[in-house]
């Protein structure tokens, strides 16, 4: 899976970006909780060098709890980037927030210097909604459709912190399909830009091996589908039939019943989850290096066979 975005508003964005971190004394980036390293833009990374840096594990009510500990404990080898675990539920998101800057950007407490931060978060993460909090009004709109921000926003805070919101921030592909599934599994990616028996597939595959009990509880099943080619299919196809999800000749809707499995997924019905743990990060990024590099190969060697072509004309 390849995802396609707007290159002219992603590139405006980075720009954006560029632009103000000298400005900044710390970054907040606003991570799911449930996709740590799926969730994190790369090009941040990239951009931020040095400049300390708050991981904001959101929506941890949604998460493996024992999974997000081992991330925290991850993030943690770098000196300059500190974790928050939060969730909408929790009412003192405002309070805990300020502190870790302030803890992390320490002033004196005659001080008048204001702390400057910026967020970043890519789409349906809860940045919009964490920023109101922090506000204590609405400032950025909400809602489950990515890419609502669209301007560099500068927010007055409590205790002297102002806060710079970018326009959310994507990179112009998904080039790791594992990033790509999972950023579709929980609701980070439009639904035009993929088929949803495709990612139901691979969510069921996911769940299978790692959170089999959550499947039996959830849809009364005494045994899972273990044998054949494609198991996942099996299972969907079977809790299709017990959802009543048949068009006609008693087939099953595997378009609709993928779409009540990813919903039920999304809002916790089946429990916490992580989709990804740190070792993940490691494999799958050293895999694309390699991939960028054959394609970095294939590339040249297509350009080194033109020109010799063109040089044998010329002779």
């Amino acid at each position: 899976m390849q995802i396609q975005w707007y290159p002219g508003h992603m590139h405006k964005a980075q720009k954006a970006v560029r632009d103000i971190l000298p400005q900044v004394d710390l970054i907040i980036e606003v991570l799911d909780a449930r996709i740590p390293f799926s969730s994190e833009n790369p090009m941040i990374a990239q951009l931020r060098g040095d400049k300390p840096t708050l991981k904001i594990l959101n929506k941890s009510d949604l998460a493996d709890t024992e999974k997000v500990k081992q991330w925290q404990d991850y993030f943690a080898a770098d000196k300059t980037i500190h974790t928050l675990t939060l969730n909408v539920q929790q009412a003192d998101r405002k309070e805990r927030i300020l502190t870790q800057i302030k803890k992390m950007i320490p002033r004196p407490t005659d001080s008048v210097k204001i702390i400057h931060a910026l967020i970043l978060g890519i789409p349906n993460v809860g940045k919009s909604t964490l920023i109101n909090a922090l506000a204590n009004r609405t400032i950025a709109k909400t809602g489950n459709e990515p890419a609502v921000t669209k301007i560099l926003q500068r927010i007055k805070l409590d205790k002297g912190i102002t806060l710079f919101d970018s326009p959310g921030l994507l990179w112009p592909n998904i080039e790791n399909s594992h990033s790509g599934y999972r950023l579709a599994i929980t609701g980070g990616i439009k639904e035009t830009a993929f088929e949803l028996p495709d990612i139901a597939s691979y969510a069921a595959e996911y769940w299978l091996q790692n959170y089999p009990e959550q499947l039996k509880q959830r849809y009364q099943l005494d045994e899972l589908p273990t044998e054949g080619s494609s198991p996942e299919i099996t299972f969907l196809e079977q809790i299709g039939k017990d959802r009543g999800c048949l068009v006609s000749g008693g087939r099953i809707n595997l378009d609709k019943i993928s779409r009540i499995f990813i919903n039920e997924l999304r809002e916790g019905l089946l429990g916490p989850f992580c989709l990804e743990l740190p070792e993940n990060k490691t494999t799958e990024t050293q895999q694309l290096e390699e991939q960028r590099k054959i394609k970095a190969a294939n590339k040249q060697a297509r350009l080194d066979a033109r020109k010799k072509k063109q040089q044998k004309r010329r002779h």
